[in-house]
């Protein structure tokens, strides 16, 4: 799709911290999907088989974005306005 995908679970690989911060961010790591467009040049975990056989048979979602919020959750949005307002709600 050309974009940064955003995708918060890189950063617990990057910091070796659970929680993430917006200020994480902004770290410079090849890794992190804010700052660069497509997928990270690795592997930042060990898919178990659910995970696999989920991304060979994807469910029909209208969700395009999704964060792993200070609440143990995941939050999804269907648009990137939603998105941000769910950055701002869930990881403050």
């Amino acid at each position: 799709m050309g974009m940064a995908l955003q995708v918060d679970a890189v950063f617990p690989y990057i910091t070796g911290e659970q929680k993430v911060l917006l200020d994480d961010l902004k770290i410079d790591s090849p890794y992190n999907t804010y700052l660069h467009k497509g997928l990270p040049p690795g592997p930042i975990s060990n898919p178990g088989l659910d995970a696999i056989e989920a991304a060979k048979n994807p469910k029909e979602s209208p969700y395009l974005y999704y964060l792993s919020g200070q609440d143990s959750k995941t939050h999804f949005a269907k648009t990137f306005s939603e998105h941000l307002r769910n950055k701002e709600k869930y990881l403050r």
